[in-house]
């Protein structure tokens, strides 16, 4: 790489590390902890391309995109932020920023980007759009998985377009919170949302009534494949003649869509109109790292309505990301708020979450989960989500090193388990050298100690 990067960090070690990799990498660096100093560096014509983190001790990173387009048209800006929401990614994507990445971030691909971002840094930007400071910012649509990121990007890519919207998902992950979030911080959110249930095209003159009621807003068929073949036809024809004031069509579904079409309990031609953009939100099991986020965010929601301070244990948190979750987000959400409630310290003990899933459906641990679903075709569905995440955009270059160390990384894990850490044993189980073990075992970062037997 050829030119001077502008690192802005309040943490000293990611300072550290971002100089060390770009200066091997053959850039200049300027780093500081400082938005002013960054400002100021902007301002005097130096750096090709901005790092820089969202909360500073001086300021808040995004407010400075705006001033930066203006004084420095052109100039690549990659936002690196731990506050992994849907929020930041919108507000990233409205501030016109080059690239955002969710902290932790994987330095590899940091650099990639940078590297392109160098390339491109004569592509001049349109000028930078007023981020709103009055939408809600208090969704629970939180998380730093890539399954979660990527979805974040496809939201903020598509919130201001006029595709029809389909959202996919299980019971509880939070398809009507998308739905909901792509209205709120699109340029329709002074206009109605309108949510269609089957109720509303019992009758011919429905299809009127509702588009009467959206006046141009957002049209929102909550779970598409309940509607009768009539109410279907219905949403068809409303779909082809809008009328006057044209609103944008969003539908959310639970239901295997192909499946219901291939049984002939979904009009073909309603799903094509639908499916514009297709998001497909995760289900907490596929997020595990995701739920101590998850439940910091619902204790923190829970001690601003006057209820006492609470935090989970180590042990109550290994248990939490172990639990099946069959109810997703919604059921995590309660079962948190209720243990908020009934804890007797301000630490939350393991006993306690225990307590609570023991009477919860399904408790099954998340590795006991499965449908008699093959490998292979399990990986093929997961990987083919991931690109579909991406919308019309390819992901990140390094996908191939990325999924073998995701997958790598539990296969080592779970051998050294089931062979109590013996680390001679776990070679042999894996067929491989174990040297070469000890070498993946330090590559991935992978902890040794204190492992037990799988019974």
């Amino acid at each position: 790489m050829d030119g001077t990067v502008l690192v802005a960090d309040d943490d000293r070690t990611i300072r550290t590390v971002l100089t060390q990799a770009l200066t091997r990498a053959g850039c200049k660096v300027h780093a500081t902890s400082s938005l002013t100093t960054l400002m100021r560096w902007v301002g005097e014509g130096k750096g090709d391309v901005v790092i820089s983190d969202v909360m500073m001790p001086d300021g808040n990173g995004l407010e400075m995109l705006p001033k930066i387009a203006q004084d420095r048209p052109g100039l690549p800006v990659i936002v690196i932020s731990a506050q992994n929401t849907i929020m930041t990614a919108i507000q990233a994507e409205e501030a016109e920023a080059y690239d955002y990445l969710p902290k932790p971030f994987d330095l590899p691909d940091l650099m990639k980007r940078t590297a392109r971002a160098l390339e491109s840094r004569a592509r001049m930007p349109a000028s930078a759009r007023k981020i709103e400071d009055d939408r809600p910012d208090d969704l629970p649509l939180i998380g730093r998985t890539a399954a979660m990121q990527a979805l974040y990007r496809v939201v903020a890519r598509i919130m201001n377009t006029d595709l029809p919207v389909l959202v996919t998902g299980e019971s509880g992950t939070g398809k009507s919170l998308i739905a909901r979030a792509i209205h709120d911080f699109s340029d329709r959110r002074t206009l109605p949302f309108v949510t269609v249930s089957p109720g509303d095209l019992t009758d011919l003159e429905g299809p009127a009534r509702i588009m009467a009621r959206a006046k141009g807003g957002t049209i929102i068929l909550d779970e598409v494949a309940d509607l009768d073949a009539a109410a279907q036809g219905r949403v068809v024809r409303m779909m082809d003649a809008p009328g006057d004031h044209v609103p944008r069509f969003m539908a959310t579904s639970q239901a295997r869509l192909s499946e219901r079409m291939d049984s002939g309990l979904l009009r073909e031609d309603l799903y094509y109109r639908l499916s514009g953009a297709v998001i497909e939100v995760p289900s907490l099991r596929e997020r595990v790292e995701d739920i101590p986020l998850l439940a910091e965010h619902f204790l923190a929601r829970s001690e601003r309505e006057g209820n006492p301070p609470r935090q989970l244990s180590a042990g109550a948190e290994e248990l939490m990301r172990a639990y099946s979750w069959p109810g997703n987000v919604r059921q995590l959400e309660n079962a948190v708020r209720r243990i908020g409630l009934t804890a007797r310290a301000e630490e939350i003990s393991r006993s306690e979450v225990e307590a609570i899933l023991g009477n919860q459906p399904a408790a099954q641990p998340v590795l006991g989960q499965g449908n008699g679903e093959k490998l292979a075709a399990s990986v093929q569905r997961h990987l083919k989500r991931y690109f579909d995440l991406h919308g019309n955009m390819l992901p990140p270059p390094g996908l191939h090193g990325r999924i073998l160390r995701e997958v790598e990384t539990p296969l080592i894990e779970i051998a050294l388990d089931a062979t109590g850490g013996n680390q001679a044993k776990c070679a042999d189980l894996l067929g491989i050298n174990r040297n070469t073990l000890r070498k993946k075992i330090k590559d991935l970062d992978i902890h040794v100690t204190r492992r037990r037997k799988l019974m």
